[in-house]
């Protein structure tokens, strides 16, 4: 794929819809410099923002991913296709936003009560505030663990491969969301064993 070819291609279709790039960011609820970076090759539009470029210019999305004009307009089939793309990318984006912004607030919950113990020694006098000390410093470790796994996609594969040998689609929703948890928090708790009494850290 010769993006620098798809730029000059977009730059192209723009002038000849007689629009600066602001006015085409606008249009496509995108900034400037964002336009300016497809434009020149530097980076190419999300799957989702294809269909709208493609709607806009009367071109298919195969004409842009090619960087020349092939047809007079995008055919209904090609039209659907694109959309069911775009839906589906749209959806894993929102599904994975969602179980980072799980992560992000319990771990931040964690860290705090994790300060509030600290901060007044609290956890030194009595063994339940002390375990649950352990517990919150524990969950921070795993949310950061946890949202380093959904960005980077790691957490996908681990699921994929897990459910192809604990054939794991089959628990009900609940169970894969508690076994996914406790995985985590094993691997949470193994790391910061190996940082403590391996590394002394």
């Amino acid at each position: 794929m010769d993006q620098v070819k798809i730029g000059n291609f977009l730059k192209k279709l723009r002038k000849e819809k007689g629009i600066t790039q602001e006015q085409l960011a606008e249009i496509l609820n995108v900034s400037g410099r964002t336009v300016s970076r497809w434009e020149t090759g530097n980076n190419m539009p999300d799957i989702s923002i294809l269909v709208d470029i493609a709607d806009y210019y009367d071109i298919s999305i195969p004409e842009i991913i090619s960087g020349e004009r092939k047809s007079e307009m995008m055919n209904e089939e090609e039209r659907k296709i694109a959309k069911t793309m775009s839906d589906y990318a749209t959806t894993e984006k929102e599904k994975i936003f969602k179980e980072m912004k799980l992560q992000s607030v319990m771990g931040v919950c964690a860290l705090v009560l994790y300060w509030i113990l600290h901060e007044t020694g609290a956890y030194m006098y009595n063994d339940v505030l002390g375990k649950l000390a352990g517990y919150c410093e524990t969950l921070v470790s795993v949310s950061v663990i946890m949202m380093a796994a959904f960005t980077t996609g790691s957490l996908s594969k681990v699921r994929s491969k897990s459910r192809k040998v604990f054939v794991f689609e089959n628990f009900p929703k609940p169970m894969q969301l508690v076994v996914t948890a406790v995985v985590a928090f094993g691997g949470a708790a193994v790391t910061k064993l190996v940082l403590v009494y391996f590394l002394g850290l």
